[in-house]
């Protein structure tokens, strides 16, 4: 007879609480007129109902163009980030019998210690130096700083692929170029949603980034756009939940198409068959 297992289930509805308050106050505070969203009553429902913020917001902060930076910034992450990591977690783990290999390992596990802040100033100098103070720019640095996190995941989840089935595609006369994109690739895709998701998160919801690294304002992401335009926002919080609403949109319907391959890529990865 099966037994509900009562803390791990309270735990659960508490930990899912967490998410869904400041969810439903984002959402009925987006929808509110400017004096009811200044009440103090956050979790009261929209009376009237009041669509006009998104509006307001839409115009304010010059959505569409700060939303395509930002989506811009995050493909180019995204993309480096899948091409790279695979490449030298396949690398990696196929040679790990070697020492420069596993050193190199070692060192991408290190530079997860390093955050940002750390090595802000010289990144900053080198971007302005060689012209690269704009989204391209900041959309590399994302990779680069994605990169250890997702070497990771990806050379745990190659170890979880039979060896058999590179030795039997190089008795048949295939490179290792042609063995990784034509086998290897191909077995990757529930990482590859893994370390894509991740990437993606990671790239739109960054604001120290970007803020330090462009130049020019009018090219900044949503995130930093935000924050530029939060005095103008004054007391119509309404306006700056609508704001923050439309923001954090793409992510979770991402999120939301995407989860079972993120669950898929790192239970697999966990897993060596």
């Amino acid at each position: 007879m099966h037994r509900t297992n009562w803390p791990l289930t309270i735990a659960l509805g508490l930990a899912t609480l967490t998410v869904f308050v400041p969810l439903y106050v984002t959402l009925s505070m987006a929808f509110k007129t400017s004096g009811q969203s200044a009440d103090g009553n956050a979790f009261s429902l929209p009376a009237p109902f009041n669509p006009a913020s998104f509006a307001e917001a839409w115009s304010l902060t010059r959505f569409p163009v700060s939303f395509g930076i930002s989506l811009a910034v995050a493909a180019i992450a995204v993309l480096l980030t899948l091409l790279l990591s695979s490449l030298a977690a396949y690398a990696i783990a196929r040679n790990w019998d070697r020492r420069f290999f596993r050193w190199s390992m070692i060192y991408l596990l290190a530079a997860l210690f390093l955050p940002f802040p750390v090595v802000a100033l010289p990144q900053i100098q080198l971007t302005a130096l060689t012209g690269l103070d704009n989204p391209l720019g900041v959309g590399i640095l994302h990779a680069m700083f994605q990169l250890s996190f997702s070497v990771l995941l990806y050379t745990a989840y190659l170890r979880s692929i039979p060896i058999e089935l590179e030795e039997s595609a190089r008795i048949d006369g295939a490179s290792t170029w042609q063995i990784f994109w034509r086998i290897i690739l191909p077995l990757l895709g529930p990482m590859n949603a893994t370390v894509g998701i991740f990437a993606f998160l990671a790239s739109w919801n960054d604001f120290m980034m970007p803020s330090l690294i462009m130049s020019d304002p009018t090219l900044q992401t949503l995130p930093v756009v935000q924050n530029i335009f939060q005095s103008q926002f004054g007391t119509n919080y309404n306006v700056a939940f609508a704001s923050y609403l439309m923001a954090m949109a793409p992510t979770i319907v991402v999120y939301l198409f995407a989860q079972r391959w993120v669950i898929s890529g790192v239970t697999q990865g966990a897993v060596k068959h």
